[in-house]
C-alpha cells in the first residue's frame, strides 16, 4: 500500500510547507524509474505519474511527444504497474491518465493494480464532475483519491462542487489551454486560486504553464503548491536525465521554500 496522498498532503499543509508535484511520463526512456527516485531525493513532496494515450486532450506538445515515445516503447498501464511495484517510493504517487485506458482496464482491476504499485492518487481529467462517482467510489475503496480540476473559467458553484468532491489537492489549471512551457505566468493564475479559497477545498496545486522557479515562486506565494510537468519532460527529452532532473527539481524546491 501506498503513501496516502489525502493524509501527507493534509499534514503538510497543516505545517505551512508548500507542496511540490513533478510530473514524469512513465516509459518515456529506460530510466524513467531512476528519474523518479531523482525528483523525490531532490524534494518532490508527490509525483505525477503520466501513462501514455494516443489523444491526450490535455497535454500540449512536449508532453505528447514523450506519450509518443512511451507508446512506442511498448508501455501500458499495467507495464507501468508493475514496474513501480518494484520501488519502495516514499512520497503518494499520482496517476494522470484518460478515461479510457481506465475503462478498458475495467474500474476494478485498474484501481486494484495502481493501488498494489502504490498509487495513492488519480488525475482524469476527461472524467466531468456529473460522471467521475462510479470511478471515485471504486478509486476509493482501493485507497486512491481522485483528484478534480477547475480550469479559470469554471463558475463559482461548480468550483464548490468540484472542490468538495476533490480529495488529496484540488488541480488549479493556470490557463485554459493546453500544458505547455511558458515564458510568463498567466493572469488566471490569482483568479482561479482566490475561486477555490472562497470555498472549502483540500490543498490547491497550481499547474499547466509553470516552467521556471521563479515561477512557481509566485505561485506558491498564492497556493499550496505547485505542479511542473513540461518544463521538466524537456529536459528529459533533451537527454538531461536523472541528474538534470534532480538538479531542476532542487531548483523548484529551493525557489518554494524561500
Amino acid at each position: 500500500m501506498g503513501i496516502s496522498l489525502s493524509e501527507r498532503f493534509d499534514a503538510l499543509t497543516k505545517e505551512k510547507k508548500k507542496l511540490l508535484i513533478p510530473y514524469i511520463m512513465a516509459g518515456m526512456d529506460d530510466s524513467w524509474l531512476d528519474i523518479v527516485e531523482a525528483v523525490i531525493d531532490a524534494g518532490a513532496d508527490a509525483v505525477e505519474i503520466g501513462l501514455p494515450f494516443s489523444d491526450p486532450i490535455l497535454d500540449g506538445e512536449t508532453i505528447q511527444e514523450a506519450g509518443l515515445l512511451s507508446l512506442a516503447n511498448g508501455t501500458t498501464a499495467f507495464s507501468v504497474f508493475a514496474e513501480l511495484a518494484k520501488r519502495s517510493l516514499q512520497v503518494p504517487l499520482v496517476v494522470m491518465t484518460y478515461y479510457n485506458i481506465v475503462a478498458h482496464s475495467g474500474h476494478e482491476r485498474f484501481a486494484g493494480e495502481a493501488a498494489a504499485a502504490g498509487i495513492t492518487g488519480s488525475i482524469v481529467p476527461d472524467l466531468s464532475l456529473e460522471e467521475v462517482g462510479d470511478w471515485q467510489d471504486v478509486a476509493r475503496s482501493h485507497g486512491i483519491d481522485s483528484v478534480l480540476l477547475v480550469a479559470p473559467s469554471t463558475p463559482h458553484e461548480r468550483t464548490r462542487e468540484i472542490c468538495a468532491r476533490s480529495k488529496g489537492f484540488v488541480y488549479a489549471v493556470a490557463r485554459m489551454g493546453v500544458t505547455g512551457e511558458q515564458g510568463a505566468l498567466s493572469d488566471d493564475v490569482h483568479g482561479v486560486v482566490s475561486k477555490i479559497r472562497a470555498v472549502p477545498s483540500p490543498p490547491i496545486c497550481v499547474g499547466i504553464g509553470v516552467s521556471t522557479p521563479e515561477q512557481a515562486f509566485d505561485v506558491s506565494r498564492e497556493a499550496d503548491g505547485v505542479i511542473v510537468g513540461s518544463a521538466l519532460v524537456r529536459k528529459i527529452l533533451d537527454g538531461e536525465g536523472a541528474q538534470g532532473a534532480h538538479a531542476f527539481v532542487s531548483s523548484l524546491r529551493e525557489a518554494i521554500d524561500r
